[in-house]
């Protein structure tokens, strides 16, 4: 079976230095903020070409935490897109703020700026802006359209490490990023991990706050905080993983070309190509298919495993049948939603089984 993800293919070699890192910690007897989260946060910061990183539990608490630091609640709306992971949206849910839904660009499952537009309002906030699948595009469009209208601009950089457009980082455009280093992302741990990285000063220093359970020095806690850190050995393993990133993506862009060049089948749409060739890290390798569901059927009667990020859009989850949104609704959405599907794209895939998820791609006739 080619997998989504093989963990277990991982070099032994990485492995050791995961297993070391785990074992400087313990030895360290320091197990809570400390030198080794420390050392995550500024190798990171410094690889994205920010002042500041802060270790967080996860990257949806990366995204609360940077809207609580600019002081974003109650009444005040951000705008984000329904084709993301759900954190995305829970996340300014959990801020107070209330999240409006604008539409998506067909061709790269991005927000459209055209949609973002129609969801301005004197209440609005900020833009959560969500380099879905691993890309950057048009930052300069969304740059200029947050100071054009005096919003800003937070990165959900979740998909997107170390992705660059135009020289620069995602997470280095707005105010701040996001990051979360959930297992399966392209730089993750064995667990959960985020953080929210910036150059204001202001809100990092809030921020390291907030995720302290609002202390500022111990006992003291000027703001109602949470408890939100990047553990020490989960900052260790990202230490040692972190020397592995330039290796995975190169591979994982390798894949993606070979998907782009060997494709060829007129019931499957291919994405996008990227604006830059730096500009996609390809977390996921998405295409669109009428008879998405038999595709998926296909691929797994040949052992290949597949997803669908997303097939609900937010605003068809239960829970957010009320949400606002672009008042010229959100078809885009829902139609990709249908249609998209992931093939494996990941670092420890062979020539051959690449090979083979292109044939069998190739090969499906559906109906």
């Amino acid at each position: 079976m080619i997998l989504m993800n093989d963990f277990t293919a991982e070099p032994s070699e990485l492995k050791e230095q995961m297993l070391a890192a785990v074992n400087r910690v313990i030895q360290s007897g320091w197990y809570v903020l400390g030198k080794e989260v420390q050392k995550f946060e500024d190798a990171w910061a410094s690889a994205i070409g920010v002042d500041q990183g802060i270790g967080v539990a996860n990257g949806m608490d990366a995204i609360e935490i940077a809207l609580r630091s600019l002081g974003i609640g109650s009444g005040d709306e951000v705008i984000t897109t329904p084709m993301t992971a759900f954190a995305t949206t829970l996340a300014i849910l959990r801020s107070g703020a209330t999240p409006v839904l604008a539409d998506i660009d067909p061709d790269t499952a991005l927000i459209s700026v055209e949609s973002a537009t129609r969801c301005l309002t004197t209440r609005t906030k900020a833009i959560v802006l969500v380099h879905l699948y691993g890309q950057l595009r048009n930052l300069d469009q969304w740059v200029n359209f947050c100071t054009s209208n005096n919003i800003y601009l937070i990165e959900d950089c979740a998909q997107s490490h170390l992705a660059s457009l135009s020289g620069k980082k995602g997470g280095s455009f707005g105010v701040a990023g996001a990051f979360s280093f959930y297992p399966t992302k392209n730089l993750g741990t064995v667990g959960d991990g985020g953080m929210l990285v910036t150059s204001d000063a202001k809100l990092s220093e809030k921020a390291r706050s907030l995720r302290n359970y609002g202390q500022t020095i111990r006992y003291s806690h000027p703001y109602l905080g949470m408890n939100s850190r990047l553990d020490e050995i989960h900052a260790a393993i990202l230490l040692e993983r972190l020397g592995w990133l330039g290796i995975f993506t190169a591979r994982r862009r390798a894949i993606a070309k070979a998907y782009y060049e060997g494709i060829n089948n007129s019931l499957i749409s291919l994405m996008a190509k990227p604006q830059e060739e730096l500009s996609h890290v390809y977390h996921l390798f998405v295409v669109k298919c009428l008879q998405r569901d038999l595709l998926q059927q296909h691929l797994q009667s040949n052992d290949i495993q597949s997803y669908i990020h997303y097939p609900i859009p937010i605003h068809l989850q239960e829970s957010c049948f009320e949400i606002a949104r672009d008042p010229q609704g959100l078809n885009n959405s829902e139609i990709h939603a249908q249609l998209c599907l992931s093939l494996p794209c990941h670092p420890q895939m062979s020539d051959k089984d690449v090979a083979s998820v292109i044939a069998v791609v190739n090969s499906f006739t559906g109906m």
